[in-house]
């Protein structure tokens, strides 16, 4: 159990870590949602209506912020569990491997260092909150981050799953892209599931980042609009998604790392 524990410790600090030091990942973490957000919210501003709402009662930039909490989160699976890939090809992979600890352990401080990094990330966003939408609340905050910290994790472990089964980082992005970018933009996150046609409608009904971007929409508002169910539903779809991926990316790394003929 000790050694287990120092295994997730020591490379939830190693994600970490590097992450502090790599300048620029620093900067476009912080600087591209930003960027996204405004240049789109801005540019749809106009456009937008929330149905069954007087006009400019909840304008594109504030419908969309939700969204782009749910992007970072995305956006940092990607980022933090493309290592796997590359430390494949260093040989580091490896050498934890033979180390006297169990393979879930590895899954479990790669999965903590990302969550960790994709929820500290998403709170930094939060503060800009009160300029576009109604003041936040304590109970608001802490209903944010047990979503943050659901949400990251489940998509943290779906990136080592696949990252542990995939053998160059081109390729990776290539299969995380088809599993993240449709996840969010079926999320809410753009549109409202009262605007979306029928078939789509069920499509966002059935998934599971969906219930994560209403979460997020309860923990800004005290009367959330655009939202697919309640506070205690969103959170346990979030949780039980985690749950699920992480037993995904358990699965995945008890297989053998290299394919024999």
């Amino acid at each position: 159990m000790s050694t287990a524990l120092l295994t997730v410790t020591a490379l939830c600090r190693r994600e970490i870590l590097k992450f502090v030091r790599d300048r620029s990942r620093v900067a476009g973490a912080l600087v591209q949602p930003l960027a996204f957000w405004l240049l789109l919210g801005l540019g749809f501003q106009g456009a937008f209506q929330m149905p069954d709402s007087p006009v400019g009662a909840v304008g594109y930039v504030e419908f969309l912020f939700p969204g782009v909490l749910a992007l970072v989160l995305l956006f940092t699976a990607i980022f933090s569990t493309i290592s796997i890939v590359e430390e494949r090809a260093s040989g580091f992979l490896q050498t934890v491997l033979i180390a006297p600890t169990s393979r879930t352990a590895i899954v479990l401080g790669n999965a903590l260092g990302g969550t960790l990094l994709a929820s500290v990330q998403a709170l930094l966003f939060v503060v800009v909150w009160p300029w576009v939408g109604p003041g936040l609340t304590i109970g608001g905050v802490a209903y944010i981050t047990a979503i943050c910290l659901g949400m990251g994790i489940g998509f943290t472990a779906l990136g080592c799953a696949i990252a542990w089964r995939t053998d160059t980082t081109r390729g990776f992005h290539a299969i995380m892209n088809l599993f993240l970018l449709p996840l969010w933009f079926l999320s809410s996150a753009m549109f409202p599931l009262d605007s979306a046609a029928t078939g789509l409608r069920e499509l966002m009904l059935a998934n599971p980042v969906s219930y994560a971007v209403s979460g997020l929409r309860h923990g800004l508002y005290v009367e959330a609009p655009a939202v697919l169910a309640d506070p205690v539903t969103c959170l346990a779809v979030t949780w039980g998604f985690a749950a699920l991926m992480v037993g995904a990316a358990v699965w995945s790394v008890h297989r053998p790392l290299f394919q024999t003929a």
